[in-house]
């Protein structure tokens, strides 16, 4: 029998959330389909002292939604470990959100970079409140001819759910966003919803939540390419 795989899910968990409950089945039927068995950890930032080695015996990394997180410096210490050492990880909503802010401190020299949820006294809103709030909206969007995320679809045009009301400073994008991590999914006006990095195994976050689908019976196509690349 294969070995299971294992995946630290790092946020706050709270059975209420229909995402953290779409989660769990996600896995189960993503590794249904693949044939491997695939195990969840829920994995509380709190708990995160040391990330990188915390996260060691795991095989891929998933940063939930359901920010502002108890430890967000646990959150982006655990997305980093995932960023360098080429772990699998997908980062859904919160998850999209603080990736994000992990590149931009750390790769992109702007350690300043903040949510505005979590700081909102700060000056430099990398993460600042969407136009109009998607909460509880399923929306189109358009991905990237060769990227990642297209390939995990299979079509150019998706439709997805959405529950946030941050995103991407449009004002900041240019910042962040260039050759290495590259917006992989628009909306129509153009909005950032997905993005990836160029060179890693996987790395895909996104602000909408694809476990969603999971509810209904379907496999998510986002989860079942993330599970595949674990092995």
């Amino acid at each position: 029998m294969a070995a299971t795989l294992r995946i630290a899910l790092v946020g706050d968990h709270n059975p209420k959330l229909i995402p953290h409950q779409a989660i769990p089945e996600a896995l189960r039927l993503a590794g249904e389909a693949l044939g491997e068995p695939v195990e969840g950890v829920w994995t509380h930032t709190s708990s995160l002292t040391n990330p990188a080695l915390q996260l060691e015996g795991f095989d891929g990394i998933w940063c939930i939604p359901a920010s502002p997180y108890a430890n967000m410096e646990g959150a982006l210490g655990a997305i980093q470990f995932a960023r360098e050492s080429g772990r699998p990880f997908l980062g859904t909503c919160g998850g999209f959100q603080h990736a994000l802010i992990e590149y931009a401190r750390n790769v992109c020299g702007l350690p300043d970079a903040e949510h505005a949820e979590s700081n909102p006294s700060a000056a430099f809103h990398l993460i600042s409140p969407l136009s109009c709030a998607l909460i509880e909206k399923t929306g189109d969007m358009f991905l990237d001819e060769g990227s990642l995320i297209r390939k995990a679809y299979g079509e150019a045009r998706i439709t997805e759910g959405f529950h946030c009301t941050y995103g991407l400073n449009h004002d900041y994008s240019s910042l962040v966003l260039g050759q290495e991590l590259r917006a992989t999914a628009h909306d129509a006006d153009g909005e950032v919803r997905a993005v990836e990095l160029r060179g890693h195994p996987f790395f895909i976050g996104t602000l909408f939540q694809p476990e969603r689908k999971a509810l209904s019976g379907e496999v998510p196509p986002l989860v079942r390419a993330f599970v595949a690349s674990l092995k």
